[in-house]
């Protein structure tokens, strides 16, 4: 089993920044993707983006493209997610999630390749 804890949710104004962190536990695990989503009140949840172990290879979203970056600290077994220029639009719950094996980038972003997930941490834009 893996664990994965997110912090670094908040309130925080539009135009402002936020660093989210996932902190993973459990097995040791390689070759597997991190990803970020998140979810909105009465909307599916929908990717964000995404880390490959080596932190080599990153994917996003169009829409958080030049606004967000994801890296990762293996040897604190961490993945962060820096979010900048937030708007209102990305109030949502921002979950982490590990995927076993590692993804393609075809199919990163979907949702159902990922096997473990983290709880939460609710993220606030105010306007």
């Amino acid at each position: 089993q893996v664990q994965l804890v997110e912090s670094g949710g908040g309130l925080v104004q539009a135009g402002g920044s936020r660093r989210l962190s996932c902190a993973a536990s459990g097995r040791t695990i390689n070759n597997y993707t991190m990803g970020w989503f998140r979810q909105a009140p009465g909307k599916e949840r929908e990717f964000v983006a995404a880390i490959s172990w080596s932190g080599g290879r990153t994917y996003y979203a169009d829409f958080v493209k030049g606004r967000f970056t994801a890296s990762r600290d293996n040897a604190k077994s961490t993945v962060n997610l820096q979010m900048n220029g937030l708007k209102p639009e990305d109030t949502a719950v921002y979950y982490c999630a590990v995927s076993l094996p590692s993804l393609t980038a075809q199919v990163v972003g979907d949702r159902n390749k990922y096997s473990y997930w983290g709880q939460g941490t609710q993220v606030t834009v105010s306007s």
